[in-house]
């Protein structure tokens, strides 16, 4: 069994060690040591170690059998290496998982909220709490509690105890295994089973901020991050307020107002622009009604739009051929793309879905629709008129079979 001498002392961050076993598979060595400071990959809460074995990066840790397989792309010559763990990842690793059982223990004593559940991320840390919810003046309140006991600087010390003497413990929760029961303790204040890595005092965590919380599954998923996460968490916060008080030419603790000041007046701006927006495109329409080209009572429209949305254009096309007697074939050239859109009114007998196939690939494109009115998008910009012709020659065709016109 691997000596984890991380359990014993998580502050080691070199170390010489035996190689006890060696295996090659799929693609990497599996290497075995008699003792070893890397944390294994487990199934949830504190993610592994990183660092290396004689200068070569070990890529993966994992525990299989109470050893510790440490795993590595090239192999390891010799029967002695020396271990180098990241020393900014176990740390913030510590801080990260003591803040959590600081956390968790405020939680517990002030609103009876039980942990069931922890992730350790790369950037933040969270913990579901079986509470129905909770409010700002909640998590003041726990804020203010945990980092009295980081201030307070306790004692963080772990141990082991028998299965039999767990009754005499006011556990937060039960072990999951019946030997080798490792507890981690805050000075009387918080003892939990636990076999991660933990900082030796409470002041070493630094500043706890819970970052936000929200309902995930019937109870609260709270985010937080402590001392040096919780520390570039506030530099670019500050940073962003600063360069926004800068913009708005206000004080930082005044930010907020200005943004929202902004944000009203632009709801107002954007609610006018969309008004007369709309009184624009009802008079595109009109415009372009009056320059339709007549059969038989039926107003065919067909134009190329170079400085319009294919939003706007749809629009103008639905608004044609649901208030006038008309058939539609307008193209769009859009960000070095072209779109078309074809469409004719209820009373119009014509398949503008088989129009449309008939024409799509000119312009390399594809889409859809139905009888009554089709749009797709291609690449070919310089085909578009030629397709948008192609059109209306087809819509002539089908228009004289179809109504058999005065000639």
């Amino acid at each position: 069994m691997t000596e984890k001498l991380y359990r014993e002392n998580p502050y080691l961050r070199e170390l010489t060690a035996k190689v006890v076993k060696k295996q090659y598979k799929k693609g990497a060595f599996h290497i075995v040591l008699n003792r070893t400071i890397f944390y294994p990959h487990l199934s949830g809460g504190q993610p592994k170690d990183i660092g290396t074995m004689n200068d070569v990066k070990v890529i993966d840790v994992y525990e299989k059998d109470n050893d510790i397989v440490h795993v590595v792309e090239d192999d390891i010559i010799g029967d002695e290496v020396i271990l180098n763990i990241d020393w900014n990842t176990r740390f913030t690793h510590m801080q990260q998982h003591t803040g959590q059982h600081i956390l968790s223990t405020v939680f517990s004593k002030l609103y009876n909220g039980k942990t069931i559940g922890f992730h350790l991320g790369s950037e933040f840390v969270y913990i579901d709490i079986d509470l129905p919810e909770l409010k700002d003046s909640d998590i003041k309140k726990i804020e203010d509690f945990a980092n009295k006991v980081v201030f307070s600087n306790f004692e963080v010390k772990a141990y082991y105890i028998d299965k039999n003497d767990v009754s005499n413990l006011p556990l937060r929760k039960q072990p999951t295994v019946d030997s080798n029961i490792r507890i981690v303790e805050i000075n009387d204040i918080d003892y939990t089973p636990c076999g991660g890595t933990h900082m030796r005092n409470t002041g070493e965590v630094g500043l706890i901020k819970i970052r936000k919380w929200e309902k995930y599954k019937g109870n609260i998923r709270v985010e937080f991050i402590c001392g040096n996460r919780a520390l570039e968490d506030f530099r670019w916060k500050n940073s962003q307020i600063n360069e926004i008080s800068n913009l708005l030419s206000v004080k930082d603790m005044d930010s907020l107002e200005g943004v929202k000041r902004i944000y009203d007046e632009n709801k107002d701006l954007m609610k006018k622009v969309k008004d007369l927006k709309v009184k624009l495109v009802d008079y595109e329409i009109k415009d372009l009604i009056s320059n339709s080209w007549d059969y038989n009572g039926i107003n065919i429209v067909s134009t190329i739009f170079t400085d319009t949305s294919f939003k706007d254009v749809r629009y103008m096309a639905t608004q044609i051929i649901e208030n006038y007697n008309s058939i539609v074939s307008m193209g769009v050239v859009e960000d070095n793309k072209c779109q078309i859109v074809l469409g004719r009114s209820n009373d119009i007998e014509l398949n503008i879905r088989e129009i449309f196939n008939d024409v799509i690939g000119i312009i390399n494109g594809q889409g859809g629709g139905n009888p009554k009115m089709a749009q797709g998008g291609g690449s070919r910009v310089e085909k578009l008129e030629r397709c948008i012709e192609t059109s209306l020659k087809l819509i002539e065709s089908e228009l004289y079979n179809n109504l058999k016109p005065n000639v």
